[in-house]
């Protein structure tokens, strides 16, 4: 098994660049939300297997926020980071930042939270090595990362009973 000694948040860090093609974009010429979610689930769920080491599974999408609009024939650069770790899990941060090539330029247009957990042979979750800052922006991700593990836990408590009321309302009808 891999060493589970700590890594720099560098050490896990993944790009991703694509130009938005009209099939990738809606009636409006901006990108499909979903084109871009799929594109965030793949990078990030790179990024946790580079710092895991493990194969991975998304536990959880916890955040997608639109903050410009992506137009046909944009430049995109995802960039994904594990920003902090668990036991066996990990938060991945995605960034989506709009190129501007000849003007030598970036615009962050969408940021993304997403969880995911190691799994050992069996499928089961297995620890993974936690994760250090070294760069300030890096240490903001971190810091920040408890209160954001937090509102994911209230988050799955109120989903899971959710589920519950749902599934006796099914059956009493």
């Amino acid at each position: 098994m891999a060493s589970l000694d700590k890594k720099a948040m560098q050490d896990s860090k993944v790009y991703k660049s694509r130009q938005v093609f009209p099939q990738d974009t809606n009636h409006l010429g901006t990108l499909f939300g979903g084109t871009m979610m799929a594109n965030i689930d793949e990078i990030a769920a790179i990024c946790a297997l580079k710092h895991a080491n493990r194969t991975v599974v998304t536990a959880s999408t916890d955040s997608v926020d639109f903050l410009k609009p992506i137009r046909n024939g944009d430049i995109l650069t995802y960039i994904a980071m594990v920003s902090y770790s668990g036991s066996s899990s990990m938060e991945v941060c995605v960034q989506i930042l709009i190129e501007d090539i000849p003007n030598n330029k970036q615009e962050l247009a969408a940021l993304s939270f997403l969880t995911f957990v190691a799994l050992d042979d069996e499928g089961k979750p297995t620890p993974v090595p936690a994760v250090y800052p070294e760069t300030e922006a890096e240490k903001w991700f971190h810091e920040t990362a408890e209160a954001r593990v937090e509102r994911r836990k209230a988050r799955r408590k109120e989903s899971k009973e959710t589920l519950q009321f749902i599934s006796e309302l099914e059956f009493k009808q």
